[in-house]
């Protein structure tokens, strides 16, 4: 049985925060949508640092748009960020950009970016992909056979992750 999608993006421009919001409205996604504004809020987010201490209210996402002009920390840094946490390193990141430049699509897929999705300019084209997004990392697409454990869950089952030495995996096989 598959694990229900839940989705964080993270996007800081207000405008596109709505377009978004309705576009997973007007495709009929019934998955848990949550929003991060800046970089360092998407890192918060995923180690259940307040305001996000809440696992059951903040659940950690399976799925990450992650958008790359952001304030604070750079959708690059939180990338470099996710991938060089073993408790996320599998978690798909999908880069949801307007930027079309050969050499950010590049770097985002260096930095492990499982998909990049230029963000497109019309609302009804956003629809389109956010019920490809949907229908491929729920339908179609294979997740790992491991779960995803980060803090927000080892908090709500009571369990200590350890610290990342460098070597080893903190996330425990279920």
């Amino acid at each position: 049985m598959r694990t229900p999608l839940r989705i964080l993006v993270a996007e800081d421009e207000l405008g596109d925060v709505y377009l978004i919001q309705r576009a997973f409205a007007r495709a009929g996604v019934n998955v848990p949508v949550h929003f991060a504004r800046n970089g360092q809020e998407v890192l918060d987010y995923l180690e259940g640092n307040p305001p996000f201490e809440n696992p059951v209210e903040f659940p950690l996402p399976n799925l990450l748009l992650l958008d790359l002009n952001l304030p604070r920390l750079s959708g690059f840094e939180v990338l470099t960020w996710v991938r060089g946490k073993p408790a996320f390193s599998q978690m798909p990141v999908v880069v949801l950009s307007s930027s079309d430049r050969r050499e950010e699509i590049s770097k985002a897929y260096q930095l492990g970016a499982n998909s990049y999705v230029i963000k497109p300019t019309e609302p009804t084209e956003l629809i389109s992909v956010v019920e490809r997004i949907q229908n491929y990392w729920l339908g179609i697409n294979a997740p790992p056979a491991r779960a995803l454990v980060g803090p927000a869950v080892s908090r709500l089952a009571g369990l200590e992750l350890p610290e990342d030495k460098g070597s080893g995996d903190a996330t425990p096989g279920l």
